[in-house]
């Protein structure tokens, strides 16, 4: 029934994938040792292990901020574990290392030893953190395109990878705390570990993410761009390199807060941070309702041709629904079915957006033919499973539109034939983009 859908990928592009995902796990594990064994040793055994308990504590709440985000559209677990283990491993050692040599050098060539903690902090320090963790944006951006269509995603991504490295630099700064506090023990109130408790986890949890979202939304918006559009090439580089510009300039403001003075740091963090937080908040939401809205019209134009109930679609551009359709399967299916059902929705959602990408672009995408199809196949391979439950959310939730009651058609006059004021209008052509039927012919469902 699937034969004239292609679905299935050549061994060798298997066995080049499953090298490729190999190299980059051996890379993350050993930049990963290598960063706990550093970080242990400037630290102490002890004061790595605070820091590691002190530091996890906002990990999970900013994962699952940026995970909502990705709702509307989610993509695989393994693509935004890869960018919080880059953040945490590969771009935190990065970072320790160039920031290291750049101190040192700048202190052997400068007269006074304080410019040189100036320069790496200010001038040094924001570059490499900032440069590093755009690495992982430009491996998803160049190797995961089908993955990274627009600003959502990169917002999502830049916020695994910032929340990753964030947590490795927590836990450097809070275990070298500890141990001062250690070595010169002090009262509660003038303790350095509750200070730097306060300041990175309950006043800045969102500093490194807030630097990193405007590298990501410069890919996203990069990535918005088609081929084919005039300049396009120029906007595609230029794009990523102005968020990577404005994360950096505003790393280096954040940094030098603490030496404008008295006030300074309160200043920055009022006037700059928090306005600036508030925006990327508004932004977000206004993103994901955007993508919610054009997922469910790009669907229902499957569903007219057969491939979905109207019901699923209204279930597709509600977040809660989904939720709701997974718990509904795994209670009647158990985990296997509610698997199914997560795995229709993210595809269903990644249908809409290629379509949507592929009918508002300039130019034809050359892989939106065979993309489509396999993604459709894997739709009808799980309907039987996900249709149901979908369609039971939407009522449950209820997004169904209210049945209009029956009226009698009245009795119209017999129009008479040939052109004129009576005749009827012509009908509209196809959409440019036009769904295939699904296998079997026939309408849902």
């Amino acid at each position: 029934m699937f034969l004239a859908l292609p679905g299935s990928r050549p061994r060798a592009q298997v066995r080049l994938r499953c090298r490729a995902r190999a190299c980059v796990l051996a890379v993350l594990a050993a930049s990963g040792l290598a960063i706990l064994e550093l970080v242990r040793q400037e630290t102490g055994t002890a004061g790595f292990l605070v820091g590691l308990g002190l530091a996890v504590l906002p990990v999970a709440p900013l994962l699952a901020a940026f995970r909502w985000l990705g709702r509307a559209a989610p993509r695989p677990w393994a693509l935004l574990l890869f960018c919080f283990g880059w953040g945490a491993c590969a771009a935190a050692l990065i970072a320790i290392l160039a920031n290291d040599f750049a101190t040192e050098w700048i202190a052997g060539a400068a007269a006074d030893p304080s410019d040189a903690d100036l320069l790496g902090s200010v001038a040094i320090a924001p570059v490499v953190e900032e440069s590093a963790k755009a690495a992982a944006l430009l491996a998803v951006f160049a190797f995961r395109r089908r993955h990274f269509t627009g600003p959502a995603d990169g917002f999502t991504a830049a916020g695994f990878t910032a929340t990753g490295f964030a947590f490795t630099e927590n836990v450097l700064y809070l275990g070298n705390a500890f141990t001062e506090d250690m070595e010169s023990p002090a009262g509660v109130l003038d303790s350095v570990t509750l200070a730097t408790f306060f300041v990175r986890i309950v006043l800045s949890p969102f500093a490194h993410p807030l630097f990193t979202v405007l590298t990501g939304l410069g890919f996203g918006a990069a990535a918005a761009v088609r081929a084919g559009r005039r300049r396009s090439r120029p906007a595609r580089c230029g794009l990523p390199l102005l968020g990577l510009a404005l994360a950096v300039g505003l790393h280096a403001l954040w940094n030098s807060s603490s030496r404008m003075g008295e006030y300074g740091f309160y200043r920055v963090y009022g006037c700059v941070m928090v306005p600036l937080f508030g925006l990327l908040l508004w932004l977000a939401v206004r993103m994901r309702r955007r993508r919610l809205r054009r997922v469910a019209g790009e669907l229902a134009v499957y569903a007219a041709a057969g491939w979905m109930a109207p019901a699923e679609v209204s279930a597709m551009a509600s977040v809660p629904a989904r939720s709701l359709a997974r718990a509904l399967a795994r209670r009647s299916g158990g985990r296997a079915a509610g698997r199914a059902v997560a795995r229709y929705e993210a595809d269903a959602a990644a249908l809409a957006l290629l379509r949507h990408r592929a009918r508002t672009g300039p130019a034809w995408d050359p892989e939106f033919a065979g993309r489509e199809a396999e993604l459709l196949r894997s739709l009808w391979q799980r309907r039987a499973t996900a249709g149901p439950a979908l369609a039971r959310a939407a009522v449950l939730e209820d997004l169904l539109p209210p049945r209009q009651p029956f009226v009698p058609a009245a009795r119209r006059p017999v129009r008479p034939t040939g052109s004129g004021p009576w005749s009827g209008a012509t009908p509209a052509g196809p959409s440019p983009i036009r769904p295939c039927g699904p296998p079997g012919g026939g309408g849902g469902r």
